[in-house]
């Protein structure tokens, strides 16, 4: 089977880590493979911070387990070591997608170099909180930027889940 084909069949959200950070010439060519997703009209709408400070990303995983309820010594990270946020600028009329489309890569891309990832919600808020603002200050990002998601990985710390069969009438066919 084709290689491409099969990293996107194999992958799966992975939900505990090694607390072990991956080789930085690892996480270059992940972040690099987001830049190269679609995106509408090649307006490249999104951003890629990449935290493997574990100051932020500590902090990060604390405010984004208070948006989701639960209380601070809870991991919504799962041990990850590393966090990719994606944003993407709200003026451009496919940010949404484009980040999508960003987050894809990166998993992927994570998946066919050894590394486990997750998707992780919650970025939207994170970013509209005076914390998340306060993070792209001293990062000097300026404009209208939405989170569209938290890709976090490591080395895992579990064993990759099974494939899950897939639903019937997935795909509908005009012949």
């Amino acid at each position: 089977m084709n290689e491409s084909i099969e990293n996107i069949k194999t992958r799966r959200s992975i939900k505990k880590f090694k607390n072990e950070m991956p080789p930085q010439e690892i996480l270059d060519q992940i972040t690099e493979a987001g830049t190269y997703a679609p995106s509408g009209m090649n307006r490249q709408a999104a951003i890629i911070i990449r935290v493997t400070n574990k100051e932020v990303r500590d902090k990060l995983a604390k405010l984004n387990a208070k948006i989701m309820g639960k209380s601070e010594d809870f991991d919504p990270f799962y041990n990850a070591p590393v966090v990719l946020v994606v944003l993407a600028d709200k003026n451009v009329s496919t940010y949404l997608y484009d980040g999508s489309l960003v987050m894809g890569n990166l998993l992927l891309a994570a998946h066919s170099l050894g590394l486990g990832a997750c998707w992780i919600h919650r970025a939207k808020e994170e970013f509209e909180s005076e914390e998340g603002k306060e993070l792209l200050k001293l990062l000097n990002i300026e404009g209208d930027y939405e989170g569209i998601g938290n890709c976090v990985l490591g080395y895992p710390d579990m064993e990759v889940p099974a494939m899950k069969p897939r639903k019937e009438n997935y795909v509908y066919h005009l012949d």
